[in-house]
């Protein structure tokens, strides 16, 4: 760059439900966007809000000086990184990747260690909050990687999120969303359970909700999930199918280092449970939805 004062030129992989509202994000924050995902209407979006779109992963990374990452899972991540089509391939030496996917944190730990081989930098940069979030660039980032990686990041991701922390060494933000996912998991299907005990009982739920969430049962959980309870209003703002993902790298991980989650493992099978039932698709407070079926309610 010729003007050592001017925001890094950005491209941006994945503009999904999380992927799009952030992209936005730092447009409003200055910075110029060349993305690339499969869908034409998110593309479509991405320019009507300033953003320039490209035809492939190779043309939206070969001049860009931070690939940003947003996509589903592991094999998705692989995918736009290695073969002649990906990141890898194209980006030029010396760009920093930012994954703010959620996938292993062994995913994370090969994609820095093969990127180093090209001379590109890499942190793993996961984030919890949502759609609502992720719009409002209010989202908790947990990043694993370099302290001069990060520290190179941070303007960028403090146009996304509020609460950024370094957590270690490469894939320990992975560890971190993975232990996030568990608590927000187990959040939810307590409240689902206490949501059908309350109806069951007869008890006003809305006040109940609210009584509740002004004690130590309180939580951003209940704050953010609240309405989705009170009106069965499961448009996803986070996915069971994804959720689903989720439980599944944290009971992996937590095998690999031997700890026990016995809660954590019940509330995983719920969350397949749910989605056997063809749920997946629904937001994760849909977990109301098995509690009810438990319960002996007609879904």
């Amino acid at each position: 760059m010729s003007n050592p004062t001017a925001l890094p030129s950005i491209a941006w992989i994945g503009l999904g439900i999380m992927g799009s509202p952030m992209a936005e994000n730092l447009l409003k924050a200055g910075y110029s966007v060349t993305g690339f995902t499969l869908e034409q209407d998110k593309l479509d979006r991405l320019a009507a809000a300033g953003g320039a779109a490209a035809g492939s992963i190779a043309e939206a990374v070969k001049d860009a000086d931070v690939v940003i990452t947003m996509v589903p899972a592991s094999p998705h991540v692989e995918a736009i990184s290695y073969g002649e089509n990906g990141i890898l391939e194209n980006a030029k030496s010396g760009a920093l990747i930012i994954d703010m996917s959620s996938i292993t944190p062994q995913t994370s730990i090969d994609l820095a260690k093969n990127a180093a081989e090209k001379g590109i930098r890499v942190i793993d940069a996961p984030v919890s909050g949502g759609e609502a979030g992720a719009v409002e660039a209010v989202l908790s980032i947990m990043v694993g990687g370099e302290k001069a990686d990060f520290d190179a990041a941070l303007p960028i991701l403090e146009a996304l999120g509020k609460t950024i922390v370094l957590c270690g060494p490469h894939g320990s933000g992975q560890t971190v969303k993975a232990a996030n996912q568990l608590i927000v998991a187990v959040n939810i299907q307590a409240c689902a359970e206490a949501v059908v005990f309350l109806e069951k009982s007869g008890v006003d739920l809305n006040a109940a909700l609210d009584v509740l969430n002004g004690g130590l049962a309180g939580s951003t959980v209940l704050t953010r999930k609240k309405d989705n309870f009170l009106n069965r209003d499961f448009k996803p703002g986070f996915r069971i199918d994804l959720h689903h993902k989720d439980m599944g790298i944290v009971t992996d991980a937590a095998r690999n280092v031997g700890a026990a989650l016995p809660v954590g493992a019940v509330v995983a099978q719920l969350v397949a449970s749910l989605r056997a039932q063809g749920d997946g698709g629904l937001d994760h407070s849909a977990l109301l939805r098995a509690v009810e079926r438990l319960s002996g309610a007609q879904i």
